[in-house]
């Protein structure tokens, strides 16, 4: 973790705006905009782009992972540009448990890979481009886009350490437990052999 140099007061009010950003459900926004339903019945029911892909619209899909990634990175790069590093963390933190866990939904939410990569491209490019470039691999070879996450999610504290921002480790470990705990049925899916592969259809 960075030093914390920041108010106390002005890092509550950081995590809360990250918070409220990253509750933003853009998964469910882009079904109804462009018709698909209500995504919590479709699929896996989750809020996310992979499941919006199950639903066969491309575009959909796409503007969701940005967007989900983008609050993620937008609350990083806000927080940094106005506060500092340390707020930047918190914002990172906070807008990610906003996904998971959203006021707007009754804090059921996604399982947060987009967010999760938004936010560490923000915090630290090389780190979050080695985690998109470990989740990428591993969904070609695999097809499963839970598993890449798993993997990716389990790398980025290594790849901190590795490239040279040791602050940032103990935020991706914080990071990885919370995917680990949201993808727990994605895991005894895959270990009985049951998981939903990319591109198929709920």
């Amino acid at each position: 973790m960075p030093e914390i140099v920041t108010h106390r007061e002005i890092l509550i009010l950081v995590a809360i705006l990250a918070y409220l950003l990253g509750s933003v459900p853009f998964g469910i926004v882009m079904a109804r905009v462009f018709g698909l339903g209500d995504l919590r019945k479709i699929g896996s029911g989750n809020i996310g782009a992979t499941n919006v892909l199950r639903t066969g619209n491309k575009l959909a899909a796409f503007l969701t992972l940005v967007l989900d990634a983008g609050k993620g990175g937008i609350a990083v790069l806000v927080a940094r540009a106005m506060v500092g590093e340390d707020a930047a963390q918190i914002a990172g933190f906070a807008a990610f448990v906003g996904h998971l866990f959203p006021a707007y939904l009754g804090f059921r939410g996604g399982k947060g890979v987009a967010t999760f990569l938004g936010t560490l491209l923000a915090l630290a490019f090389p780190v979050g481009v080695m985690a998109c470039a470990t989740w990428l691999i591993v969904a070609l070879i695999t097809r499963y886009s839970s598993l890449s996450a798993l993997v990716a999610a389990a790398l980025s504290p290594v790849w901190a350490t590795l490239l040279g921002h040791p602050d940032k480790t103990t935020l991706c470990a914080a990071l990885t437990i919370l995917i680990l705990m949201r993808h727990h049925e994605n895991i005894q899916r895959l270990l009985k052999g049951e998981e939903t592969k990319i591109g198929k259809k709920g």
